[in-house]
């Protein structure tokens, strides 16, 4: 193998799938990438044997072939070169020669036909929307993903398919968030899969705020994202996901109407003198006023009042500062409304016109 090909163009494809490599690896095989020449393409490919990244570049001339050579260190050697750089790299039997001007790398390799890669999807299920929009929906709950938790199929996000409806859901069992939109996606049936934790940060990195199209692809066991010059795999998460829309509180009891920002600032503060492990606040309620305390194991205190318009009775409940902050980080509304029955049920937080985003927030035992 053997080709010739621009600084920026090499180091584009080797940036946009480095992210998947581990620096710790299993495998030697699995700090490399797989770099495929054809007569007029070029493709790089990185994987953890859970997420593959594969990405582009047109590429006319050289001598095909594959290998596999150190992910990072390549990409270090690239990035450093000046930006004008024209880049050789040519396979001198078990070795890479990268050469660049009057500078020469030569690198380590692994056989390229030993690198693991993902076998072409079986599509059961394929749809096209608006990079945006999936980012979007993404972006608006995978915070609330759990972390290594025992119950396996809470570290990934739910993503519900359905004719006219696309839904993302997390939950950590403490609270969960829920985006959806709208768009005909010419589905036969509705399907729901589960994406791991790595799988969607990759594709939140990968996606764009654009009108540019993506196509998903469903299949048994994995889900695929086509993007130009690029294509993201990843396994699913075998799990059934909980029964969701029994622990959405409904939209019929007493709420307190509030501007979200002032409720974020004031939450912040107290949250600053809150009990650093359990992050607990409490909420009370009252007709024209929300008061948010905190206390600490050293005494320290720290009380907030702001406006807000409660419909019900006076009431207290505790939450946990950095969940109820999540939430409303995600919302885009200037206005958000939180239900909230007693002291004992979760709280439903949501904007004041919008739908399409709610969370939920479990209270605290203060």
């Amino acid at each position: 193998m053997e080709f010739e090909i621009q600084r920026d163009a090499l180091l584009r494809p080797l940036q946009a799938v480095i992210g998947v490599v581990e620096r710790r690896q299993t495998l030697p095989i699995l700090a490399n990438v797989l770099i495929e020449k054809t007569a007029d393409q070029l493709r790089v490919t990185a994987t953890d044997l859970e997420v593959e990244l594969q990405a582009e570049a047109a590429l006319e001339g050289g001598q095909p072939g594959k290998i596999t050579v150190p992910a990072r260190k390549l990409m270090d050697i690239v990035r450093n070169l000046p930006d004008e750089a024209m880049v050789q790299l040519s396979q001198d039997q078990e070795r890479v020669v990268v050469k660049a001007g009057r500078s020469r790398f030569t690198l380590a390799t692994l056989p390229g036909d030993d690198f693991p890669t993902v076998d072409e999807v079986e599509a059961s299920h394929r749809v096209s929307l608006p990079q945006a929009q999936l980012r979007a929906l993404i972006n608006h709950t995978h915070f609330a993903m759990a972390l290594q938790d025992v119950r396996y199929y809470l570290n990934g996000l739910l993503l519900e398919l359905e004719p006219q409806h696309l839904r993302a859901v997390a939950t950590d069992g403490h609270r969960l968030a829920l985006a959806e939109l709208s768009p005909d996606l010419k589905l036969e049936e509705p399907t729901q899969v589960i994406v791991p934790r790595k799988g969607i940060q990759e594709m939140l990195r990968l996606l764009e705020d654009s009108d540019e199209p993506v196509e998903v692809v469903l299949g048994t066991g994995h889900i695929q994202v086509s993007l130009p010059d690029l294509r993201f795999t990843s396994k699913l998460i075998d799990g059934r996901f909980p029964d969701y829309q029994r622990v959405i509180p409904e939209e019929d009891g007493p709420y307190a109407q509030v501007d979200r920002e002032t409720l974020r600032k004031a939450l912040v503060r107290a949250s600053i003198l809150s009990n650093e492990k359990y992050r607990g606040v409490r909420f009370g309620f009252d007709k024209e006023q929300l008061k948010i305390q905190s206390n600490n194991p050293e005494q320290e205190e720290a009380q907030e009042e702001i406006p807000a318009s409660y419909t019900g009775d006076p009431i207290e409940i505790g939450f946990n500062a950095s969940y109820m902050l999540d939430a409303l980080a995600a919302i885009d509304e200037e206005t958000v409304r939180l239900y909230v029955r007693d002291a004992n049920s979760s709280a439903l937080v949501l904007g004041e016109q919008g739908r399409d985003m709610r969370y939920v927030v479990m209270p605290m035992r203060l």
